[in-house]
């Protein structure tokens, strides 16, 4: 058997290992073939070889000699196609493994060969390269160009593969940007190229399971996981495998499942300290958070301390490593990290952050900011970041997302304040807390704080527990022809104030809009829900609308002084004729409630 017949066989054996979805055994031959190439000089084959090698490099990992035997090639070709292919793949293995600065230069001259050849597959390869290596967060307009002009490209390229790649980079551009419509364009597109292959499938599923959870949508975690799986054991992808564990462990975080959040961090995090990936560290932590481990995660969380996060090159997976990371020191409350994170973070306020190839959807960056600055003690910009957050969430249809914000209070720092002082003055919010005035209803929510998740009867908050004589109710608080009187006098005065401003009379305007007022507050207070006429006089109503009214301005005052805090009640206490004050798994802040050397109750 000649060399050439040799290498050839190998090549063959390789091909079918890659496409059987055996990378390692398909590195292994390919090797073996660029060795004899390169000993023989036969330049052919040795090129098919390193690019059969680079096709199997797992995404995040060193590439090792690949880039050297890369580049053996490179630096001995002439051909204009074959170098154009030769650099994307070159440009790739240092991009996919952080190092895209290196790898640049070659996408570049691999797209001014390509430029020069008349074929579209070799021209969309070098432009994948191209936005491979402008993978950053200071390159989105740039990579919008380039995205589009990549789709002009493989537009006409009937090899199925090439309009995967196009799709790919034009839902990830589409994320970047948050186009809706965009994304189920290339959504859709990436369904239909699933029909032609089960590589196609296999990214289509996955990002089809990436939008779901954007949009708080867990109910086909478990049938696409399964079916992704099953594309992926038929489809050539290396670093398939990945994509899939990554998958599983943001769906269990996403659904509150701590122990596959346990399986997957401990998994994330071997692999991270095996291949000296740091996105993946910073995933492992944020995993651990969702596995109730937070001594984990602050394990996880030292390796970014010491200047590392300063060193970070900003390409591919920057917003994400930094997202994460502020999404675990805001959890663990590492002040100090989350500062640096923070300050790190700042300039990409406004960004939407994907890990690389729109595989995950991580939130907003103005999420994290947001709670940062609350942490950090700056409450004005922490109150405008989160309501730039939720009204993105919301128009992205981002439920869990939009939820989890609006519900959030600061954990893991010092405790929140909710007591009087000595003085009388109550002090209320993070650090040495603002002062506020005695109000009754702050006495009740600071015994509701005492007991979380325990119902306390409003008749208890408002005799504090001391025996009361309970009267009966004495009937309706409104007749049922007075109540319908109420209801068409309030239809006049609307239609009475459409005519009166539509007139710019003013006067005529305050008048109606007291009268109505009244009215509304006369029927708020005598009927319960849907409107029905509540019985008035017990004792216990009396102490339900009470203690409601008492809580109510006292969350409203306190939010005017630490938005956050007054968010996190709003969300938290629960009132009517029992009240109740009922976190979120994890959002309980540490309260200082003085209960033991404050001040006596006002």
């Amino acid at each position: 058997m000649s060399t050439a017949t040799s290498v050839a066989d190998l090549l063959d054996r390789a091909d079918a290992e890659r496409a059987a979805g055996r990378g390692d055994d398909a590195a292994r031959l390919y090797d073996e073939a660029i060795d004899r190439c390169r000993a023989a000089g036969d330049l052919g084959p040795w090129t098919r070889a390193v690019l059969g090698a680079a096709s199997v490099l797992v995404f995040g990992v060193e590439p090792g000699r690949l880039a050297a035997q890369l580049h053996d090639v490179l630096a001995r070709t002439t051909d204009d196609a074959d170098r154009a292919r030769l650099g994307a793949a070159l440009a790739r293995s240092w991009a996919y493994c952080g190092h895209a600065r290196r790898g640049a230069p070659f996408a570049a001259e691999a797209l001014e060969r390509a430029e020069r050849c008349d074929d579209p597959a070799v021209l969309a390869d070098a432009l994948d390269a191209t936005l491979a290596c402008h993978w950053g967060p200071d390159d989105l307009a740039l990579r919008t160009r380039l995205g589009a002009r990549l789709d002009d490209v493989a537009a006409h390229v009937l090899e199925p593969a090439v309009r995967l790649q196009a799709h790919l980079w034009g839902l990830q551009v589409a994320c970047d940007a948050l186009d809706v419509q965009a994304i189920h364009r290339h959504l859709h597109a990436l369904d239909r190229l699933g029909e032609e292959s089960a590589r196609a499938r296999f990214y289509a599923l996955t990002r089809r399971l990436m939008y779901d959870l954007l949009r708080g949508r867990t109910d086909t975690v478990a049938d696409l996981l399964a079916a992704a799986g099953e594309a992926e054991a038929e489809a050539d992808l290396p670093d398939g495998w990945m994509v899939i564990a990554a998958m599983r462990g943001y769906s269990a975080l996403i659904v509150g499942d701590p122990g596959t959040c346990a399986e997957s961090a401990a998994a994330a995090e071997a692999f991270a300290v095996a291949e000296g990936v740091i996105e993946v560290a910073a995933e492992a932590a944020w995993l651990w958070t969702g596995a109730g481990r937070p001594d984990r995660a602050t394990g996880v969380l030292q390796t970014f301390r010491g200047g590392v996060l300063d060193r970070l090159p900003k390409d591919v997976n920057w917003l994400l490593t930094v997202q994460c990371v502020l999404e675990t020191a805001l959890s663990t409350g590492s002040e100090d990290v989350v500062e640096e994170a923070a300050r790190l973070l700042t300039p990409y306020a406004g960004r939407a952050v994907f890990n690389a190839g729109a595989v995950m959807f991580h939130g907003l960056t103005d999420d994290t900011l947001a709670r940062a600055a609350a942490v950090l003690g700056e409450h004005d910009r922490a109150e405008r970041l989160r309501a730039q957050a939720l009204r993105t969430y919301i128009r992205l249809g981002a439920t869990w997302w939009h939820d989890r914000l609006r519900d959030w209070a600061p954990v893991g720092r010092a405790a929140v304040r909710l007591h009087p002082t000595p003085g009388g003055v109550w002090l209320v919010g993070a650090g040495p807390g603002h002062p506020l005035r005695s109000l009754r209803g702050l006495v009740y929510l600071r015994r509701l704080l005492a007991q979380p998740g325990t119902p306390i009867a409003a008749l208890d908050l408002v005799t504090d527990g001391h025996a009361t004589v309970l009267q009966p109710p004495a009937g309706e608080a409104l007749d049922r022809r007075a109540l319908a009187a109420y209801r068409h006098r309030l239809a006049e005065i609307d239609a009475d104030l459409e005519e009166a401003e539509a007139w710019a009379d003013l006067g005529r305007t305050e008048a109606l809009r007291a009268e109505r007022d009244a009215l509304l507050r006369e029927l708020s207070s005598s009927t319960g829900l849907s409107g029905r006429v509540r019985a008035g006089g017990s004792t216990q109503e009396r102490a339900r609308v009470a203690a409601t009214k008492a809580i109510s301005t006292a969350i409203d005052r306190l939010t005017t002084v630490d938005p956050v805090l007054g968010a996190h009640l709003e969300a938290s206490v629960h009132t009517g004729s029992e009240c109740c004050y009922l976190p979120s798994p994890g959002e309980q802040p540490t309260w200082d409630l003085g209960l033991v050397s404050g001040g006596d109750d006002p």
